[in-house]
C-alpha cells in the first residue's frame, strides 16, 4: 500500500521519462557489450594470425585470410612468403598494441601498433571482414608510427 501511495505522487510524465531512460541504459549496455565482443573477436583473429606467422605455420596464417586474399595469392606458401618479405613487422612482431577500431561500412579497420624485429615501430591498419560468422584479415597497410608509443 505504501508503494501505491508513493507512486501516486509521481506524475505520469516523469514515470514515462524514467522508464524510457532505464530502457536506454539497458540498450546502451547491450550495444557496448556487442562492441566489446567485436573488438575481442577482431583482436583475437589478428593475434592468432600473427602468432601463426611467428611459428611459420602457413596453413594457420592462411586460415585467417579473407577469400579475396586467398584468391589473390592462391596458396598459403605464396601468401606467407609475401608477408615474410614485404611485412617483416607483421611476420615477426616483437610488440603488439591495439589502438582503435573504426567501422567502415561492410568492414572494420583495426589499428595495431607493431614493433618489428629491427625495433622499428609501425601502425598497421588491418581491414577486417566478416565471413561465415568469423572475422578474416582482408588486407594490411603499414605506416611508420609516430615516436613515443
Amino acid at each position: 500500500m505504501r508503494y501505491e501511495q508513493e507512486r501516486a505522487g509521481i506524475p505520469p510524465a516523469l514515470r514515462l521519462l524514467v522508464a524510457v531512460f532505464a530502457s536506454a541504459l539497458v540498450w546502451a549496455a547491450g550495444v557496448q557489450a556487442d562492441g566489446a565482443d567485436k573488438d575481442a573477436d577482431i583482436q583475437e583473429t589478428i593475434l592468432r594470425q600473427i602468432e601463426a606467422f611467428a611459428n611459420d605455420d602457413c596453413e594457420q596464417a592462411w586460415a585467417f585470410a579473407s577469400e579475396g586474399v586467398k584468391r589473390r595469392f592462391g596458396s598459403s606458401d605464396v601468401f606467407v612468403a609475401m608477408v615474410r618479405e614485404a611485412y617483416p613487422a607483421v611476420h615477426q612482431a616483437t610488440a603488439i598494441e591495439f589502438t582503435e577500431r573504426v567501422p567502415h561500412g561492410a568492414f572494420e579497420i583495426q589499428v595495431v601498433r607493431l614493433q618489428g624485429p629491427d625495433g622499428k615501430r609501425w601502425d598497421a591498419y588491418y581491414r577486417m571482414v566478416m565471413s561465415e560468422g568469423d572475422w578474416k584479415v582482408a588486407g594490411v597497410r603499414l605506416h611508420p608510427a609516430e615516436l613515443g608509443i
